[in-house]
């Protein structure tokens, strides 16, 4: 998507969900991600504001956005959604986009929830968030920052 140098400020992953949006930044200095929030998804308006808000309390100069893809590399409708939703971002705060990939951030969340004493509704109350944070650490310690497109994976044919 967008190329950028990399910016003073806080990058900021969502892991994108048609209900809800998971969110985690970065520090200052864009080297550790922490949880933020659940954003519980409303009319295209509320999402517009909500976003632009957030982008300027959290003084955010990159999103980093979840790319759903498969084991082998290819994309699905939820890819497509999910790019759909990285343009209307860029498009929203004026903050640019990276797409990186987030295969098994859920089902990581879910591990280490699981191994929380947490009901299951206070599990899923925390999913997204953890989602986010597992991306944007896995973007941090990334050397191609997301400007490779997700690939197969070594096992994969």
């Amino acid at each position: 998507m967008t190329l950028h140098p990399n910016q003073p400020g806080r990058i900021a992953a969502v892991d994108f969900g048609t209900k809800r949006i998971g969110v985690a930044v970065t520090d200052p200095s864009q080297t550790i991600a922490s949880p933020l929030c659940v954003y519980q998804r409303g009319d295209a308006e509320a999402d517009a504001r909500y976003f632009a808000r957030l982008a300027k309390l959290e003084d955010v100069t990159l999103w980093v956005v979840g790319l759903p893809v498969h084991t082998s590399g290819a994309e699905s409708e939820k890819s497509r959604e999910a790019r759909q939703f990285a343009v209307w971002l860029h498009a929203t705060t004026g903050v640019p986009i990276d797409l990186f990939d987030e295969r098994f951030t859920t089902a990581a969340a879910d591990a280490l929830l699981g191994e929380a004493e947490l009901t299951s509704r206070q599990r899923k109350k925390r999913r997204d968030m953890l989602a986010a944070q597992i991306l944007l650490t896995a973007y941090l310690e990334s050397s191609s920052r997301g400007r490779q497109p997700p690939g197969p994976l070594d096992d994969e044919p």
